[in-house]
């Protein structure tokens, strides 16, 4: 059998929710894949992809340290990267002063450093290439101070701004960068958070799947970003409308501690 004339896409937080939906949508539309996670289940979400036709590598590696994101690019092996689907997130609820020192620092370099790293080393190729498409995942959660979730809420802010930067810089290099900006999502997301006995952990959640589908068609569009779901786009619009402070306290009583049955 000759190599393969398959386009390559990496993708990030691969193993469950909308990291995995994003690499179907992938292996679906013609792609092979490299696939991360921190955890085991990195192999079996590459085992069943593997189905849809596809070859799919798996990489177990800690993307908040510089060894993970090491280890994922070494395991690219030179191959050009037609995409980069930059998913990589954790969460972390209750207040800031309650948090252990060491999970901030965690959902900060997951987050934000090793998402940087990674597509700063992949971007790095494909302006050599002058090829190649970036889907970095924010949140519409960058919107909003995040009352119960700052350090979470403020890293997205980072990357809703840092993908326009970067989509702007790259303009001139045929490299498109799209920015995925989803709402509360079925995965999860929640219990890692310790927020699954909030209001928003048992509020209106969109189908990863779902989410992951306008992401991936706004990836290959071309598309600067993309809001899912018109909840999430309503939302939005009333960032303009309503004050930081007001939407902070409203955000507040959905991901207070325990709120979930007051």
């Amino acid at each position: 059998m000759g190599p393969t004339t398959r386009p390559l896409a990496v993708v990030t937080g691969a193993s469950t929710g909308i990291g995995y939906e994003l690499a179907r949508c992938c292996a679906i539309n013609g792609f092979d894949l490299v696939l991360a996670a921190d955890e085991a289940k990195i192999n079996a979400a590459a085992d069943r992809l593997r189905r849809l036709g596809c070859k799919a590598d798996a990489v177990q590696a800690d993307l908040s340290t510089s060894e993970g994101v090491d280890k994922l690019y070494a395991a690219i092996g030179g191959r050009p990267v037609a995409a980069l689907l930059a998913n990589a997130g954790r969460g972390l609820g209750n207040g800031f002063l309650d948090q252990d020192f060491v999970s901030v620092r965690h959902v900060i370099d997951t987050n934000i450093t090793g998402t940087l790293c990674l597509v700063q080393k992949v971007g790095r190729d494909m302006r050599t290439a002058r090829s190649g498409r970036i889907l970095i995942t924010g949140s519409i959660a960058g919107n909003t101070p995040g009352m119960y979730h700052a350090v979470y809420h403020a890293s997205k802010a980072f990357l809703d701004s840092f993908a326009g930067a970067l989509r702007a810089e790259l303009k001139d290099d045929s490299i498109t960068v799209t920015l995925l900006m989803p709402g509360a999502t079925k995965t999860e997301f929640f219990e890692r958070a310790d927020l699954e006995h909030t209001k928003l952990g048992h509020g209106k959640m969109d189908e990863a799947a779902a989410v992951a589908q306008q992401g991936f068609d706004a990836m290959m569009k071309g598309v600067a970003y993309v809001v899912t779901g018109w909840h999430n786009k309503f939302l939005a619009a009333m960032t303009n409308i309503i004050p930081a402070s007001v939407r902070t306290q409203m955000f507040g009583k959905q991901a207070k501690p325990h709120s979930a049955h007051e």
